[in-house]
């Protein structure tokens, strides 16, 4: 079957697709691997590697000696090679940034985007086009959070799905696909409204991992020993001083968003900046976005886009806490 990539309509009142199936072509995969590869991440990134199983995969965070991001990831262990999945802007950022460091290493990385096409997959039947098209379980089992296939692997994120198959696999799989397939836009709506932190290479050096909730998601280990930019992390958790997070919002507006596009918020002596958007997604005037805010920011704030003063967005509850 020849893909035909369209839109979804993710309009939050609307009726959402029983079965999403996305090209995932927004994002990358780095791959670890060399005698030394897991020590050597193990003393770069946020995430504890040595407790990492054979079938998890964990949330992460690379950051630069003064506990700034470089790259937020999902990051997981298939055939004794560690991959981080994360936005394909931030592997320019990255990548050159790890290698400087693996130099004194028996680690290699590289970037592996060519070799490997992303799928995203969720909705009602979901798990059922799973379970037909890989046949992962059987006896209901249920799937770990990691599971090989024949030239891939899954990851399964509550009721969604990640597809990381090689170049044949998936030319298998889109041979015999009968669904419609969705662009990125439809994956990174649901990403977004899972409060995730898919930082672009646009925010690189500028958050502390907190500031985007990586603690909320089990993306920082507090034990796991020394890493880049612990002292800077370890402070903002024990001492305080963060007065940043990540927040949903949604709303319209007749501007055409980017990533530099700066948000406002309602005060008593009218409208002041606001925080910078992490990741969106536009159709028309309706807009879905994660934006760092001032944590204090409440749940019936108006915010608006600034360069549109006839615009409105809406803070979305989180779908976790951001209490330790």
């Amino acid at each position: 079957m020849t893909i035909s990539v369209s839109h979804p309509n993710w309009d939050l009142d609307a009726p959402q697709p029983d079965l999403l199936l996305a090209k995932l072509s927004h994002l990358g995969l780095i791959r670890i691997c060399g005698e030394q590869g897991h020590s050597f991440i193990q003393g770069q990134v946020t995430t504890d590697i040595s407790s990492l199983g054979k079938d998890q995969w964990r949330w992460g965070a690379h950051c630069d000696p003064k506990g700034k991001m470089l790259a937020s990831f999902r990051i997981f262990d298939l055939d004794d090679s560690l991959f981080m999945l994360l936005p394909s802007s931030s592997i320019g950022v990255d990548l050159p940034q790890l290698q400087k460091y693996a130099v004194f290493s028996k680690a290699e990385l590289s970037d592996v985007s060519g070799d490997w096409q992303l799928f995203g997959v969720a909705g009602d039947k979901a798990e059922r086009f799973i379970h037909d098209t890989f046949a992962v379980t059987s006896d209901g089992a249920a799937m770990a959070g990691l599971t090989p296939i024949e030239g891939g692997a899954i990851l399964k994120d509550g009721s969604r799905y990640l597809l990381m198959l090689s170049s044949a696999a998936a030319a298998a799989f889109e041979q015999r696909l009968d669904t419609q397939v969705y662009d990125a836009s439809a994956w990174q709506a649901l990403e977004i409204l899972a409060a995730y932190p898919n930082l672009g290479a646009e925010h690189a050096g500028q958050y502390v991992p907190q500031m985007c909730n990586l603690q909320a998601i089990d993306g920082i280990s507090f034990t796991k020993g020394c890493y880049m930019g612990q002292e800077t992390i370890a402070r903002m958790k024990y001492r305080g001083g963060n007065k940043r997070a990540l927040y949903v919002l949604a709303g319209h507006t007749e501007a055409e968003l980017g990533l530099d596009t700066k948000l406002e918020i309602a005060l008593e002596d009218g409208f002041r900046r606001a925080g910078q958007i992490i990741e969106y997604v536009q159709r028309g005037q309706q807009v879905l976005l994660t934006a760092v805010l001032a944590n204090d920011t409440q749940a019936d704030a108006r915010l608006r886009v600034a360069d549109d003063a006839a615009s409105s967005l809406r803070v979305l509850a989180l779908p976790y806490s951001l209490q330790d």
